[in-house]
């Protein structure tokens, strides 16, 4: 059963308004003071019951259903200063609609209020990559499958996928959010389709100058050389721009490492050992001094994996790895990066460093206008015991070239586009890298 507007609100709500006295403007265009509905419509577009189309008309002749009375009634039945007539009004209203309300109307007026506190983010990215060893070190770890085994000749192993992402942070009071990341990752040359699934969460709460954590949560401390994941324990930030500290303790996941961490788990495996997450504490500072933004951390984790790991001494089962960054910009768009890290607890293998020279490559790239590009070329010696999860995509345990390039083909879309060329520190075989992704965001 429809109604129009006007007919609805003056049968079923205009009792309660005569009573009311009106003082307000009219808010309608289309309700002129001498129309029949003239002070129901007022009394309840000022009491916030009915909010007309947006454009100063009221359109009382539109048809409604019961769904939308249902919401208007939801509207009146959340006010707290009405006459006693009117209460009596809106409970035999509430009751005609009761089976509206509780399926829909109050419920809805529920959801759009939390809506309001959850914000909405993600992407949807495509990757290709192209891997190639003229002989391997270690067994070949793509996207977290075994790609192929140590000492072939002529290793060429690809990738073909991509990542969805939804990343909704929920906000519980002034000073704390909920902070969430979903991904669900596809094999295009296989045609599979992996399930969304909770990557990262944690809650987030600010006071002052310090920022704290606590969940599954980003490392977010040298993230181009040592950590570009997560771990689950507790952090807290604080500081300014010049000079901020980040304190972190928890347990880190080895196998979201790199290929060698993989081959040190399968060692360990057979070995007996089968736990492999490490415990994990950090200390990091960072900030801005004139144009250089800088810095440094202390990392130490503790796993027996480690001792079954390349270039580790037997009964060593600690990384003691310390970082420094620093990037100099010459203008807002140049800008020279270095890094340097090394794991006083590694005997070999145990020092990484790259030098960068890049174009709108660093803190001042973003998807949002069309048009954008980057570019910039590095080289890299990236000790494999040094970090499980840099940053770039360059295998650990190699050296050598990388040119990269990035463009904005669309407003919210960019492209990447990375080719590298060196040597395996192990060996000292050849090595290639070709890298492509596209990503919209949201």
């Amino acid at each position: 059963m429809k109604k129009s507007i006007t007919a609805a609100l003056t049968t079923t709500l205009v009792i309660g308004a005569a009573s009311t006295t009106f003082a307000a403007a009219n808010p309608f265009s289309d309700v002129p003071s001498d129309h029949w509905a003239y002070d129901a419509v007022t009394t309840l577009a000022n009491d916030g019951v009915i909010e007309g189309y947006g454009d100063t008309t009221f359109q009382g002749s539109q048809k409604i259903t019961r769904y939308e009375m249902a919401q208007m009634i939801a509207k009146a039945m959340a006010k707290k200063d009405v006459s006693a007539s009117d209460k009596a009004l809106i409970e035999k209203l509430a009751a005609e609609f009761s089976d509206e309300l509780n399926n829909l109307g109050v419920r809805v007026a529920k959801l759009e209020k939390n809506a309001d506190k959850v914000k909405w983010g993600g992407m949807l990215r495509y990757d290709y990559g192209s891997v190639r060893y003229d002989k391997a070190p270690v067994d070949i770890w793509i996207n977290g499958s075994k790609k192929s085994n140590k000492g072939d000749v002529k290793t060429r192993d690809n990738s073909n996928g991509y990542t969805f992402r939804l990343t909704p942070t929920a906000e519980i009071n002034k000073n704390w959010k909920i902070k969430t990341r979903l991904d669900a990752y596809g094999d295009l040359t296989k045609d599979t389709a992996g399930g969304l699934s909770l990557k990262r969460v944690w809650a987030e709460g600010r006071y002052g100058n310090a920022t704290y954590r606590f969940g599954r949560m980003p490392v977010g401390i040298d993230m181009e050389i040592m950590f570009d994941t997560q771990f689950s324990g507790a952090q807290v930030e604080f500081g300014n721009k010049a000079l901020a500290t980040t304190l972190s303790a928890g347990r880190f996941n080895l196998t979201s490492g790199n290929q060698y961490y993989r081959y040190g788990i399968e060692q360990a495996g057979k070995a007996g050992i089968n736990d492999t997450a490490a415990n994990y504490q950090a200390i990091g500072l960072k900030g801005w001094l004139g144009k250089l933004n800088y810095g440094t951390a202390y990392h130490h984790l503790n796993s027996d994996v480690f001792e079954h790991m390349l270039g580790y001494g037997t009964g060593n089962d600690d990384m003691n790895t310390w970082t420094a960054k620093g990037t100099y910009h010459f203008d807002k768009n140049i800008a020279l990066q270095g890094n340097y890290g090394h794991n006083f607890g590694a005997d070999d293998y145990n020092n990484s460093w790259s030098a960068v020279i890049g174009y709108k490559q660093f803190e001042n790239f973003n998807a949002t206008n069309a048009g954008q590009w980057g570019a910039s070329i590095a080289y890299r010696n990236i000790g494999q015991n040094v970090g499980p999860t840099p940053t770039y995509t360059s295998d650990a345990g190699t050296k050598g070239l990388a040119l990269s390039f990035l463009m904005n083909i669309m407003p919210h879309t960019y492209t990447w586009l990375q080719y590298a060329q060196g040597k395996t520190l192990i060996g000292n075989e050849n090595y290639k890298e070709l890298f492509g992704r596209v990503e919209w965001q949201f």
